[in-house]
């Protein structure tokens, strides 16, 4: 008896059945009744494959959000800004390494973001600029923002992307692995001015925290008192 996940791997391989998923799941589970068999997705047609069905995950799912269609917004609503999302996917460079530079513009604006990085002597920092730059020329060119320097940095973060094994040699002819590791960069650019506070739980000024202290001490009471 063939489970329901190795049913689906096996459709989703080679082979090409004329009644769709349920009908081979009924040839692949003669005990069970067509109308009992789970639907797993659509009838694809004949020599697609299955999992081109299936949403796409990962770097693939960030530019289509590009192409999402919003409401028309009301008279009484705010105007819904502008936005634009890009990624470079498999860059050659550490994902630890290039987290640092990717929060450091979080919140700023895109000639704030721009300037800061040309005093970063890092690889990151250059392949950063450089998908700041595409995702400023696709806001403009497809995305109807009128003037290009009106973008802030509203997300900007890396993932892991592929791993590459390799053999490294040590003493006595022994072999060792190395990891070559690559990147995804994903970043966002929305149209308007940045907030001030780009971080929810931002730091408070000294003054008020010295306020905040002194108050937490002047509260304090004696364990099991009167």
């Amino acid at each position: 008896m063939l489970s329901a996940r190795i049913l689906q791997r096996i459709i989703a391989t080679n082979a090409t059945w004329p009644g769709g998923i349920t009908a081979a799941a009924a040839i692949l589970l003669p005990s069970r009744s067509p109308s009992s068999v789970p639907e797993l997705g659509p009838t694809r047609p004949a020599g697609v494959r299955a999992m081109s069905f299936l949403p796409p995950t990962g770097p693939r799912r960030w530019p289509l959000y590009n192409e999402q269609v919003f409401p028309p917004t009301g008279a009484d609503e705010a105007p819904r800004p502008a936005f634009v999302c890009h990624v470079k996917t498999n860059v050659k460079y550490s994902t630890k390494k290039m987290w640092y530079i990717a929060s450091m513009i979080r919140g700023m604006s895109i000639e704030e973001a721009l300037k800061q990085l040309q005093f970063v002597n890092k690889k990151g920092a250059q392949i950063v600029s450089e998908a700041l730059k595409e995702a400023q020329e696709m806001a403009v060119r497809d995305h109807n923002v009128e003037f290009k320097n009106n973008l802030w940095v509203a997300e900007s973060f890396a993932t892991k992307g592929r791993v590459l094994k390799g053999l490294r040699r040590h003493a006595r002819a022994r072999p060792g692995i190395v990891h070559y590791r690559y990147t995804h960069y994903f970043v966002r650019l929305e149209e308007g001015a940045p907030p001030e506070q780009y971080y929810a739980d931002a730091p408070l000024p000294p003054e008020e925290m010295l306020k905040r202290w002194l108050e937490q001490r002047r509260q304090r009471t004696i364990t099991h008192s009167l």
